[in-house]
């Protein structure tokens, strides 16, 4: 069982997000929420892409080369991903999918790991 509640979790992941956004892919999300669902991490960001990818994708063409570039950043950032997984819940990455749109700015991540994460968490003061 981990020490913390699920909520604390998964803000914690999600602000490990936001850094590696603006650390390695060039600036970070608007907002970033992360949910923890049997063995998937699942975060969305909104606000994403920089001015210049913005102005890029503003055209058919564009918007296939900033997904291209931005998809292929990622995967070679998956050490990366791998660490924040392990570090903040404690498991291993097993599979990463990732896709975003252009359009609205928006990156959907689904992380899938080696545990199921629903009841490892110590249960919140809060109630639901």
């Amino acid at each position: 069982m981990l020490d913390k509640s699920r909520g604390e979790l998964e803000a914690e992941f999600s602000k490990a997000m936001i850094k590696f956004e603006k650390e390695h892919l060039g600036r970070g999300p608007v907002d970033t929420r992360t949910f923890f669902l049997n063995d998937m991490i699942i975060v969305r960001l909104r606000g994403i892409l920089t001015p210049a990818e913005a102005k890029l994708a503003e055209s058919r063409e564009g918007q296939a080369l900033v997904k291209e570039t931005r998809r292929q950043l990622f995967e070679i950032s998956r050490p990366l991903i791998e660490e924040i997984v392990e570090s903040v819940v404690g498991c291993k990455l097993v599979s990463l999918h990732t896709d975003m749109s252009t359009k609205t700015g928006e990156r959907v991540v689904v992380l899938t790991v080696d545990v199921n994460l629903d009841g490892q968490f110590r249960k919140s003061s809060l109630r639901r």
